[in-house]
């Protein structure tokens, strides 16, 4: 997935939709191996995915919010949208992707597959 999501970027994706594609490539490659005894495809899922949490995203925001605490915070509204910025970033690419990897699970089960 990771290969994936680097190849999309590589080729000037945004970082939300690489993640995405790359979920649902994950998801999709993961329903179509065969279920390996001992292990759920659940921990399958986790396993490929942390390295795609966007956590320099998510650290950025918070320090962003944190010097916006300051008495007196130097560049007080373009520090608010860097780091709101960075939220909305670090959020979308959550959502990408859970989505991602959720979809190829409910198409399966909406055509009666699982």
């Amino acid at each position: 997935m990771l290969a994936a999501r680097t190849a999309a970027l590589e080729r000037g994706w945004s970082m939300e939709a690489a993640t995405f594609v790359a979920a649902l490539a994950g998801g999709i490659a993961l329903l179509l191996l065969p279920s390996i005894s001992c292990v759920s495809r659940d921990a399958l899922h986790l396993v490929g995915c942390i390295p795609m949490v966007p956590g320099a995203f998510a650290t950025k925001a918070i320090l962003g919010f944190f010097a916006m605490t300051t008495l007196h915070p130097t560049a007080a509204g373009e520090t608010f949208l860097t780091a709101l910025d960075n939220t909305l970033r670090a959020t979308f690419t959550l959502g990408a992707l859970g989505t991602g990897l959720a979809i190829p699970t409910l198409l399966l089960r909406l055509r009666g597959v699982e």
